[in-house]
């Protein structure tokens, strides 16, 4: 493959509740669900890049995702499942699907999140990987993503294979997409098809009307466990069926199948070969038991909120809360990520420097489990929950959140801030900031600065020194006039917005001084 498989569409958050039924509820005859278990998983066009990852293609995801829990959770599960997230803004809550079940049975589907809203622009890095994609799966669940104007003048122009799943509720597929791929029930909304027809009949007329309509090279309608028919253009259609009939675990199938077509597209199959392997891997899915097992475990849990003092800023609602708030009156949103275990001078000077580039800070804060992956079984010294209220005690912090993995991409790929500020030495060969998130900035079209870094401020120096002579540790001379004064903002938006500092320039105060605040030679970890 020349490129990544690109994925565009909308994400849901699904949920699968699992649960025993032992008795009704007294004041009405519906069964009670004792819940045992729960799971979280992409939905949408967030499984079908799961899939496509999951056979090891290099993918990228091109979806909206909103400022809520719900967002947070899905760009960590994505990050978990090895997919690339160029995000779009999203207003408004991320749409969920919740489905009740009990002895592999679904009792009830419960879909939340409002409304449809309109995505973002997509940013530049979008419209170059669609570009430069070696196939594009757009997966359409009619919430406006396959919509945007710009997205869809890229999908035009595109040389990749496209292969188009299309929603009822969703727009027309760009002209000289290769495939289409509706199921039954789909094609007979998006075509009128004369009543009174076999079920061949009906799918080959719906799918010879929509390619001709969409001027599509072909249209494959998926009929559940008899496979597939494909309409080219040729008089006659070709019937491609299951290897197998199986009973199961349906949801999810029609995902498989777009994928595994768009994935043999991009390795220069035939569309007949395309659909052929599709059906395959569809029957083989729905028969092993559906996306139950299909999927790995989930991922972590979100680390859990922090109460007490302090704790009103920390969070994912808290950093939501306060990111909306910011873009809302079109100001700059600014994050920082770390350890910062044992809080120190150089760690409030990376902070305050951080804060007077934009509206709003944001810290990403590595968890317990994050620190002690990276430092070793020894760390953190200060647990989480008191990092995060040492940190959101600071003025110039306007919210804290904790996140699981190892580096802050999947929780970067959320917030979509601005300016992301690292603290040290980062510079590369040619004198330009080589930080690891930089390229992550870019999906969205934000930037990455370091500030100067403050000498003697070690953590790692800290807690050894610490330990070796078990008495107070100094940390260095008083701090200079060099360093920022402290932030007087009250947390939440300040009124105006800063312009984010290009890679090369040296970071700005909002008043248009330059930013001299040092941090700690270790960076903020």
């Amino acid at each position: 493959m020349r490129g990544p498989v690109v994925v565009v569409g909308d994400t849901l958050l699904d949920r699968d509740v699992e649960g025993v039924v032992n008795r009704l509820c007294p004041d009405s005859p519906v069964p009670v669900l004792d819940e045992t278990a729960h799971v979280d998983r992409p939905g949408g066009a967030g499984l079908a890049a799961v899939f496509a990852a999951a056979q090891g293609a290099e993918v990228v995801l091109v979806t909206a995702l909103a400022d809520d829990a719900g967002g947070a959770r899905l760009a960590s599960l994505l990050a978990d499942a090895g997919v690339q997230v160029y995000p779009l803004g999203l207003r408004g809550g991320t749409p969920e699907k919740v489905r009740l079940r009990a002895r592999g049975r679904v009792l009830l589907r419960h879909d939340r999140g409002g409304a449809a809203a309109t995505p973002g622009e997509p940013s530049e890095a979008v419209l170059r990987v669609i570009a430069r994609a070696s196939a594009v799966l757009v997966s359409d669940y009619g919430r406006g993503v396959a919509r945007q104007p710009a997205l869809r003048a890229a999908l035009a122009a595109t040389r990749a294979p496209v292969v188009w799943d299309p929603h009822p509720r969703g727009p027309a597929a760009v002209p000289g997409v290769h495939l289409v791929t509706p199921n039954e029930s789909e094609v007979r909304e998006l075509v009128t098809v004369a009543p009174g027809a076999t079920r061949l009949a009906t799918a080959a007329r719906g799918a010879q009307g929509l390619r001709q309509r969409w001027r599509a090279g072909a249209v494959a309608v998926t009929l559940g466990g008899d496979g597939a028919l494909l309409c080219h253009a040729g008089a006659t259609p070709m019937v491609v069926p299951a290897p197998a009939t199986a009973e199961g675990d349906t949801c999810g199938a029609g995902d498989r199948f777009a994928a595994t077509a768009g994935l043999a597209l991009a390795r220069g199959a035939l569309v007949s070969e395309a659909v052929q392997e599709a059906v395959a891997e569809a029957s083989a899915y729905v028969a092993g038991g559906g996306v139950a097992t299909a999927l790995p475990r989930p991922v972590r849990p979100l680390p859990p909120a922090v109460s007490g003092p302090g704790g009103e800023r920390v969070g994912v609602a808290a950093a939501a809360g306060v990111v909306s708030a910011v873009r809302a009156s079109g100001g700059t949103v600014v994050a920082t990520g770390g350890c910062f275990d044992l809080l120190h001078a150089g760690h409030v000077a990376t902070l305050q420097a951080a804060r007077q580039l934009g509206d709003c800070l944001v810290v990403c804060l590595n968890s317990d489990a994050s620190v002690t992956g990276l430092k070793g079984a020894d760390r953190p010294v200060i647990p989480q929950g008191d990092r995060a209220r040492l940190l959101a005690a600071l003025s110039c912090v306007d919210a804290v959140m904790i996140f699981d993995e190892a580096t802050p991409h999947a929780a970067l790929s959320w917030l979509r801030p601005d300016v992301w500020v690292k603290g040290g030495d980062y510079a590369g060969d040619g004198g330009e900031p080589a930080l690891p998130e930089a390229e992550v900035l870019r999906r969205w079209g934000g930037n990455a600065v370091v500030v100067p870094y403050l000498d003697g401020r070690s953590t790692t120096g800290l807690i050894a020194a610490a330990r070796s002579t078990g008495t107070a540790v100094a940390v260095g001379p008083p701090l200079t006039d060099t360093v920022p004064p402290a932030c007087t903002q009250p947390p939440g938006p300040a009124p105006g917005g800063a312009s984010a500092p290009s890679g090369g320039e040296r970071p700005r105060a909002r008043s248009g001084r330059p930013v001299a605040g040092p941090s700690t030679a270790e960076g903020t970890r």
